[in-house]
């Protein structure tokens, strides 16, 4: 549906673009400030998502990116290395999540050991139960809203493709803004 112009009076109306800065919405910049937008509400809803789940599990006061980490370090059941948990969840700040394995240790959740010179982390036995009780209230809160024969569904896959795409596209940009 066009947008309401001039010379398209009398046209349907489109949709308001729904952004937060609308100051760069504009020409071509008011597409990526919708997605954008879109990107904001979407990872907000996502992180405090993912506390709730983890807090109805059994685990409160944790913050969105120790879940993430909990979860990576979890994954395969292989021992994970801080550089490659950061590399995993794109995490520039190593000190960030150096900082949620230490309170996953603290919690129980993880373990370190030394090999070598490197430090590899595990989840813990009461960390891996209380994965399995967030799986239990995900599926219960979220996948089981999810209409196994809606249109949706064939979409997640092109959805997570099109923003691992995006992500390569903010990390050149970033990129060529630190070298202005």
């Amino acid at each position: 549906m066009a947008r309401r112009t001039p010379a398209t009076r009398g046209a349907p109306l489109a949709p308001p673009r729904i952004v937060s800065s609308a100051h760069l919405a504009v020409g071509r910049g008011a597409d990526v400030s919708e997605f954008e937008y879109g990107m904001i509400i979407c990872g907000h809803a996502f992180h405090r998502w993912i506390v709730r789940c983890m807090a109805a599990a059994g685990m409160k006061d944790l913050t969105p990116i120790d879940v993430l980490v909990l979860h990576h370090v979890n994954h395969r059941a292989r021992n994970k290395k801080l550089a490659d948990i950061c590399f995993v969840l794109n995490v520039e700040d190593t000190h960030v999540v150096s900082y949620s394995l230490k309170k996953l240790v603290a919690a129980g959740l993880v373990k370190s050991e030394r090999n070598g010179k490197e430090v590899l982390f595990a989840t813990t036995a009461s960390g891996q139960a209380l994965i399995a009780r967030y799986r239990e209230v995900r599926e219960a809160c979220l996948v089981s809203g999810v209409n196994p024969e809606g249109a949706e569904n064939g979409r997640f896959a092109e959805v997570a493709a099109f923003l691992r795409s995006m992500s390569g596209m903010y990390d050149q940009a970033s990129r060529a803004a630190s070298s202005l």
